[in-house]
């Protein structure tokens, strides 16, 4: 039996897996999805008082996007089914089905799919990220405007043209996952990275 639409599902239940409220669990801190921005993601941990919680999260978070992908690879899938398998682990972070399809907005993630997929890019990204939130210090103003130039670094350079268009659905997906984001952007209200609430 072909190995493709397993390496799928796989991928997707891999994302499925919320590192956020695992991590608060064991670490005894409130959940996630209840407190500060109610975001089960790194930078909400952060908010709730515990950088190595945080620290946790973004990786293993990174790890859900960065594992199937590199997994896909090694067994030399086609460039249609490793992009695929990034989407997947994606979008089983949005929408993870061991916690009634609701996740966090996928930066981390998306991030470990694009150092397994091109390191290059990845790097490349994580550069991005890091010098707007240094000058901006809005996490979501960063991941908004790396959403924006991934495709473009895709474009130049990544083959085959496939990766072009995995790139422009997970920017599109990941913009509109911030939607109140921006809101609060254009409103004046975003809060800045170190903000507790």
């Amino acid at each position: 039996m072909s190995l493709e639409i397993p390496l799928v599902i796989f991928a997707y239940l891999i994302g499925s897996i919320s590192s956020a409220i695992i991590i608060c669990r064991i670490m005894g801190l409130p959940d996630p999805r209840t407190q500060g921005s109610k975001n089960p993601g790194a930078t909400n941990v952060l908010r709730l008082g515990s950088k190595k919680a945080a620290a946790l999260t973004l990786l293993s978070d990174a790890l859900k996007g960065l594992l199937p992908v590199i997994i896909a690879r090694l067994l030399d899938m086609p460039a249609e089914i490793i992009a695929a398998t990034a989407i997947a682990a994606f979008l089983g972070h949005l929408y993870p089905i061991f916690f009634s399809f609701k996740g966090g907005k996928g930066v981390a993630t998306t991030l470990g799919v694009y150092l397994a997929v091109s390191p290059i890019i990845g790097l490349a990204l994580l550069g991005t990220w890091l010098l707007i939130a240094r000058i901006s210090k809005i996490s979501s103003l960063s991941a908004l405007l790396t959403a924006c130039l991934a495709p473009v670094y895709v474009a130049f350079l990544l083959e085959p043209g496939i990766y072009i268009a995995m790139s422009v659905a997970i920017s599109a997906i990941l913009i509109y996952r911030h939607k109140s984001n921006i809101k609060d952007l254009l409103s004046g209200r975003e809060e800045k990275i170190s903000d507790k609430n």
